[in-house]
């Protein structure tokens, strides 16, 4: 026998049972204790090789714990409740002394062999925080010895519009019930494990279901990414222009430099705002400035995320109405990239002026 108190208080156990991979052991006046997933103390190997535990599987459901996270300092226990299990697939992996620069990754993928989710021990140098960011993607840790970390079974976090403020979740949708691989990677070295995404018994959704839902969701996120990505591009080249207008002389050869950009530069402000609302600051500001097109377009993706995977019909209706405006709205944006600034761009040449680059 060996001591393994963790966390369990120190009282007589007047029972225990093993139920579904988890040991539960009843208190004298404690109330009752579960330690979740017991393949892993079967597994353990306490060596400093890199190895990846076996992970197990876990079913698709609501809810969240503070054991999503992997925070070192928690302890699995709360004051006043008990703490759930956590709501993912749980990943173990034991590391050796790693050099500082040393980068671990982890890369997610389908039975397909698709790329679903990718982490670093790096973070990411092209993340900016700004009020109503999007939350960066966890961190894995290097430690030496047993690392955890929990895929919450998401896809990618869809992007945002820097220091724009948005009341909206950027959070994509969760992964298909499934089977999935999980390597983890250091220098040339790979370690992989496989989990299962299971069914949830209570719902009443087919693999065709999730099939339609993931298509639906994943078209609507990966646009939405893209809406932003060209919002944050040309709002840059307008910048851009901006500076360089205010730098030109009162010489005749820049008034037709002037007028043109002049007009180029309401032309691109005024599709900036169709597109985005950059006034609001806060949750409430809503309320005196409106919503603008892509706010629209993922609180429409907010509103179809869910457990249950299925998208209704009047959203469908809706999805329909603002890919409509999308249309419409990206082909402005790409006669302002691939017409008007080359236009302008050739007037800057003959003017001698440097032209607005392509980014």
């Amino acid at each position: 026998w060996t001591p393994f108190q963790l966390n369990l208080p120190v009282t007589p156990i007047t029972d225990l049972k093993i139920n579904q991979g988890n040991l539960i052991a009843a208190t004298s006046g404690r109330a009752f204790w579960i330690l979740d997933d017991l393949s892993l103390i079967r597994q353990y190997k306490a060596d400093s090789s890199f190895m990846v535990y076996q992970a197990s599987s876990a079913y698709i459901a609501n809810g969240g714990s503070e054991l999503d996270g992997n925070d070192e300092e928690f302890d699995g226990t709360a004051k006043f409740r008990g703490v759930n299990p956590a709501n993912g697939i749980v990943l173990y992996y034991q590391l050796p002394t790693v050099k500082d620069s040393a980068v671990v990754t982890l890369t997610i993928k389908d039975e397909q062999g698709g790329i679903v989710r990718s982490f670093s021990s790096a973070p990411d140098k092209s993340y900016k925080k700004y009020d109503g960011a999007p939350a960066a993607d966890p961190i894995l840790s290097k430690t030496k010895g047993l690392n955890r970390f929990v895929w919450n079974m998401l896809y990618p976090t869809m992007k945002g519009v820097e220091n724009m403020y948005m009341e909206a979740s950027y959070l994509s949708h969760k992964a298909s019930p499934g089977k999935y691989s999980f390597t983890f990677t250091i220098g040339d070295k790979q370690q992989t494990t496989n989990a299962e995404i299971l069914y949830n018994p209570l719902y009443s959704a087919t693999a065709s279901d999730y099939a339609i839902y993931h298509n639906t969701l994943n078209s609507m996120e990966t646009e939405l990414s893209a809406m932003h990505v060209l919002v944050g591009s040309l709002f840059e080249k307008k910048e851009q222009l901006e500076s360089m207008l205010k730098s030109l002389g009162n010489e005749e050869k820049f008034k037709g430099v002037k007028t043109s950009g002049d007009a180029l530069v309401n032309k691109m402000k005024t599709w900036d705002e169709d597109m985005v609302q950059r006034k609001s600051k806060a949750y409430d500001d809503a309320e005196n400035f409106p919503n603008k097109f892509t706010c629209n377009y993922i609180f429409l993706i907010n509103q179809a995320q869910n457990d249950l995977p299925f998208v209704n019909q009047p959203s469908l209706d809706r999805l329909k109405e603002l890919n409509s405006q999308w249309a419409q709205l990206k082909a402005r944006a790409n006669s302002l990239l691939n017409e008007d600034i080359p236009t302008l761009n050739k007037l800057c040449w003959d003017a001698g002026i440097g032209a607005i680059w392509k980014k």
